[in-house]
């Protein structure tokens, strides 16, 4: 099995994590191998090509979304 290692984790974040795995009794690496687990489990086993997250935002402008708005010019 291969080893990983992770640096300059934050002292807050280890503190979770180690209380974390107390409440699961579990060491501190059982504990990150099943979060591990866990994030991997939760991934598709093919990549999903195409995806896009869209994400709208209010400006508190009105505009009608016209080519010279949007690009300021003359649609060269």
């Amino acid at each position: 099995m291969t080893s990983v290692h992770v640096r300059d984790v934050d002292e807050a974040v280890l503190r979770k994590l180690r209380q974390s795995a107390r409440m699961h009794h579990r060491s501190l690496q059982g504990e990150l191998r099943a979060i591990l687990e866990d994030a991997a489990e939760r991934m598709p086993d093919e990549p999903v090509a195409d995806v896009v997250d869209l994400v709208t935002a209010q400006t508190g402008g009105s505009g009608t979304w016209s080519r010279d708005e949007i690009y300021d010019d003359d649609a060269r």
